[in-house]
């Protein structure tokens, strides 16, 4: 069975499953029948809500380049194109043509997404952009909601990440704007968290079940109460749907779970679902992984500090968003799913893209034993205990 076939399958039957979910967004009622444009639609994010949208009656058209699983979704219809207008044939294919909405997963640039906005603007009733919460300016404050200031670019111009990403924020910061100045008032900017679940590519919250399941000694960053917000990628797109039905606009900081969870909660959930019980947990306060370079930008995933001005990361509110409609399936659920999802994957893809190495993992862990040996160590407590930092990419 080729992999497009097989991820078509596993998709279809996820979103099946996920209809019938009682806290399921999608569980309820019915619609009327919408025409969604989706602008990418092939990678992640995308797929799930191809699926959900699906699953509720609409109909969907993808507008990509076909380069990335082009087989995927026979059924759907496919325009092919750039979103960059200056190249190829650019969004010719999107001309003439008209939708009841469209969900933008694919914009990183506000000039592209000024285009897109554009052109489209007098062919649908409304945009929803998929920004981030790396919009925001600071991750410092705990409890930010979507009033809080948001990150600016030095060069408005900019058509590059830069080389920590650091341009990341204010890009999709001004995407948003670029959206909302094209189609004042009909714009749902949307800004998640770590989107996490099956069918990740990026492997880091796959990370943590995968290793948990190989037992040992583990490094555990930070404290059990270190918060930690992820949202799965099928509750979010299933609200994503629901956003398009309510024809909902505003900003809305889309970050789960429904209520606070911590490092120590998905150590708990990583057991149960592998069923391994020769794993050792050796916590490592975030003052000592700070100082050697783990702290939100090094190889520990989704996991940061709850430190200075990481202390707000995994603390986002999402109450505007919940009030929306947004629900969530319990994140136990999400660890189980995606660690079933993992190991179901042939050989060549069950290789992890992201987390500590082995041998980088022994040597945190063999520099913590020898400072707590010599007294130099911080506080096996691990670091200062309080709910939350919301993941930011």
């Amino acid at each position: 069975m080729s992999s497009s076939r097989r991820t078509f399958l596993q998709l279809s039957s996820l979103a099946a499953a996920a209809s019938l979910l009682p806290g399921s967004v999608l569980a309820k009622g019915k619609s009327k029948p919408q025409r969604i444009l989706i602008l990418g639609g092939t990678g992640f994010l995308g797929p799930a809500i191809v699926t959900a949208a699906q699953a509720r009656g609409h109909t969907l058209t993808l507008f990509n380049r076909g380069k990335t699983r082009p087989a995927l979704f026979p059924g759907v219809e496919k325009l092919r194109g750039d979103r960059d207008p200056k190249k190829d044939e650019g969004l010719k294919a999107l001309e003439g043509k008209s939708w009841d909405a469209v969900i933008d997963t694919s914009g990183y640039y506000p000039r592209m997404v000024s285009a897109s906005a554009g052109l489209l603007a007098p062919h649908v009733k409304q945009y929803v952009y998929i920004s981030s919460v790396s919009a925001y300016a600071e991750n410092a404050t705990p409890g930010q909601d979507e009033s809080a200031p948001t990150a600016k670019l030095a060069d408005p111009n900019v058509e590059d990440m830069g080389k920590n990403f650091e341009n990341y924020g204010g890009l999709k910061r001004a995407c948003e704007e670029a959206a909302e100045k094209a189609m004042p008032g009909r714009v749902a900017n949307v800004r998640p968290g770590y989107i996490v679940g099956p069918e990740d590519r990026s492997d880091r919250f796959t990370y943590w079940p995968v290793r948990y399941a190989k037992g040992g000694e583990m490094l555990a960053p930070g404290a059990p109460t270190d918060p930690l917000q992820i949202i799965d990628v099928r509750d979010l797109a299933e609200w994503l749907v629901h956003v398009v039905e309510t024809g909902a606009m505003g900003i809305y900081n889309a970050v789960g779970p429904q209520k606070p969870w911590n490092m120590g909660a998905l150590f708990d959930a990583c057991q149960k679902a592998t069923g391994q019980k020769g794993t050792k947990l050796t916590w490592v306060p975030g003052e000592f992984l700070d100082k050697h370079g783990e702290n939100g930008d090094g190889d520990i995933p989704i996991w940061a500090p709850y430190l200075g001005k990481y202390k707000g990361m995994h603390l986002y509110s999402n109450a505007k968003a919940v009030k929306a409609g947004l629900r969530f399936r319990p994140p136990a659920t999400t660890v189980r799913d995606t660690f079933t999802w993992f190991n179901a994957q042939p050989p060549e893809r069950r290789k992890l893209k992201a987390g500590l190495s082995p041998e980088r993992e022994q040597e945190l862990l063999s520099l913590w034993h020898k400072a707590q040996q010599g007294g130099g160590g911080a506080s096996d407590a691990g670091s200062p205990a309080s709910p939350g930092d919301a993941g930011t990419r």
